[in-house]
């Protein structure tokens, strides 16, 4: 009986064991109609659930058929609630022979990588500074009263014009380094509550969508400066970017704009139009498209709260001039900041690598100040903001010099540079790349 009993149990063991699956199998499941990817070494078939993932369905689709286990720590702070949506989705596991890391990535690399992220939590990097962010949240607020007090008490004339639009645009620059907070959940405890204020922040105060920031934003995130799976270089045939796609325009005499002149068009196309045209299109296009009512009315509320506090003053007319001068200015501000960081980066088709490699690859800062983190709010510290998109901004500083022993220790590329000269970068950045897309054009 005891023997027979052994032999039921490990019978029945055998019965209950997931299905087991090679990295090769699963790197076949990429497909818009077949998606599986891997945590943790648990295999998860996320074809269906795709559609209903909270930080939309590409950002999740970029991963199919690879290893997602950093990505998920990275942008989920609550893990114990996020794997409970993962079980019903669960399909087996890696076969025992197989590694941790698919397509050859160092194990060593990414192995301390996790340990690094590990001690950040030891560290308490991850808990935020509710005074920081209520101070954050109080300068905004001073600056949005000052600017109707200021007309209020000292008239519509140029000189007040111009003064209010440069404290709007001030403003408007800093709720949106704000609202990047909250959209990170890297402010609250509980994600609930990052959603709300987020969409208090980025709606009521800037009058955007947050679903659109968060589909758009997370992708970015994912997959830097990957064309196709990254939105923010695609450029719209505007400007070619990094050295393949110059090159591979020019040989097929793709010919949309004169790329050897986009490093001076770019003062005339990118900073003074992305926000007030581009983005406000594509942010009430989605809202309509995908049926955000909630959104539209928090962004409706900004509308109604500016117009109402200025069209007293400017008329109704005037009131539009003055917020698309502000968001003229603003454009600008926004522009230059999030692009320093990235753009002389490098730029190219997906490679396949580890996650602090990838961000490194596309990431780089720019050296600390007071100043500095103000201006860029903290993505002056891009690097660690990659690696740890849910940790505090105010705990960057903490964590760079542990981040620059790692990628010391490993041979990766840890890039600093002064404000001044990450600016100039952009316009050399294009302007080689405009250079490699002309030789391609003429001689191949």
């Amino acid at each position: 009986m005891g023997k027979g009993g052994e032999q039921g149990e490990e019978s029945g063991e055998r019965a209950t064991q997931m299905p087991a699956y090679t990295w090769e199998e699963i790197q076949k499941h990429n497909l818009r109609t077949d998606k599986w990817l891997v945590i943790e070494r648990k295999v998860y078939n996320i074809t269906q659930w795709v559609r209903r993932h909270p930080g939309g369905l590409r950002v999740i689709s970029h991963y199919a058929g690879e290893d997602a286990t950093d990505a998920f720590r990275a942008f989920h702070p609550d893990l114990k609630f996020v794997r409970k949506f993962l079980k019903p989705l669960l399909i087996g596991e890696l076969a025992s022979g197989e590694p941790n890391q698919d397509r050859d990535k160092n194990p060593q690399l990414v192995e301390d990588f996790r340990a690094l992220r590990k001690t950040a939590e030891d560290m308490n990097l991850f808990k935020a500074s509710p005074v920081f962010f209520s101070l954050y949240l109080g300068h905004i607020l001073v600056m949005e009263a000052l600017g109707w007090l200021m007309v209020s008490y000292c008239g519509t004339s140029w000189i007040t014009t111009l003064i209010l639009a440069v404290i709007l645009a001030v403003s408007q620059a800093q709720a949106g380094w704000l609202q990047h907070d909250f959209g990170h959940l890297s402010v609250f405890k509980k994600s609930m509550w990052n959603h709300l204020v987020h969409k208090f922040v980025i709606g009521h105060l800037k009058g955007a969508s947050a679903n659109w920031w968060n589909h758009r934003h997370f992708q970015h995130h994912a997959k830097p400066n990957i064309f196709k799976k990254d939105p923010d270089v695609n450029m719209l045939h505007l400007f070619v970017l990094g050295d393949t796609q110059p090159v591979e325009y020019g040989e097929k005499k793709l010919k949309y704009f004169p790329y050897n002149h986009q490093h001076k068009y770019f003062f005339f196309v990118f900073p003074p139009l992305l926000i007030p045209v581009y983005f406000q299109m594509q942010i009430f296009m989605t809202m309509f498209r995908h049926k955000f009512w909630a959104d539209l009315a928090w962004a409706f509320s900004y509308y109604i709260r500016y117009f109402i506090t200025y069209v007293p003053f400017y008329g109704f007319l005037g009131s539009l001039f003055l917020l698309t001068f502000v968001r003229f200015m603003e454009s600008h501000w926004f522009v230059w900041v999030t692009q320093m960081n990235h753009i002389p980066m490098e730029i190219d088709s997906e490679k396949h690598r580890d996650w602090l490699s990838a961000q490194l690859a596309a990431t780089c800062n720019i050296e600390q100040s007071f100043f500095n983190d103000w201006f860029s709010g903290h993505l002056n510290f891009q690097i660690e903001h990659h690696l740890f998109p849910t940790m505090p901004r105010h705990n960057y500083y903490k964590i760079a010099p542990l981040v620059k022993s790692l990628c010391a220790k490993h041979g990766v590329t840890y890039e600093e540079k002064p404000l001044m000269k990450a600016f100039a970068d952009i316009v050399g950045s294009l302007k080689k790349s405009g250079a490699l897309w002309l030789d391609a054009y003429l001689h191949k």
